[in-house]
């Protein structure tokens, strides 16, 4: 049940930002255990002014294309999971829409099922 918030800069088609979205889903579905109809994003451009990142912080050199995927995920996964996702994720941006690895960070919160409420104001309830 993972919400992720991805933030970028402005400029990106409506196209460009659909193939984001699809290929952060389908990753998460691939190497992170998320079910197909598990999809809750929100995708926020903003102009540059309202973004500010060290172009060289434990990176190679970051561009103005930085990209930022915050992940808040309420099952907890292995470091292979999560390293899996990070490659995968990275690579898929870099072959599908020339997105360069050095612009994709990634940031997983992990909490329990009461922090989530999906709707009518129900805390969640797994089943099993």
């Amino acid at each position: 049940m993972p919400m992720t918030r991805i933030t970028l800069r402005q400029g990106y088609s409506d196209a460009a930002l659909g193939q984001i979205s699809d290929v952060l889903h389908q990753t998460l579905v691939d190497e992170f255990a998320v079910p197909a109809a598990d999809r809750f994003q929100i995708i926020e451009m903003l102009p540059d002014v309202q973004r500010s990142f060290d172009r060289h912080y434990l990176s190679g050199t970051r561009s103005a294309d930085f990209m930022l995927f915050h992940i808040v995920a309420g099952k907890p996964r292995t470091s292979e999971q999560k390293q899996n996702f990070y490659r995968v994720l990275s690579e898929r941006l870099h072959v599908l829409l020339g997105i360069n690895p050095d612009d994709v960070m990634v940031v997983i919160q992990f909490n329990t099922a009461q922090e989530w409420s999906f709707s009518r104001g129900d805390m969640y309830q797994p089943v099993g």
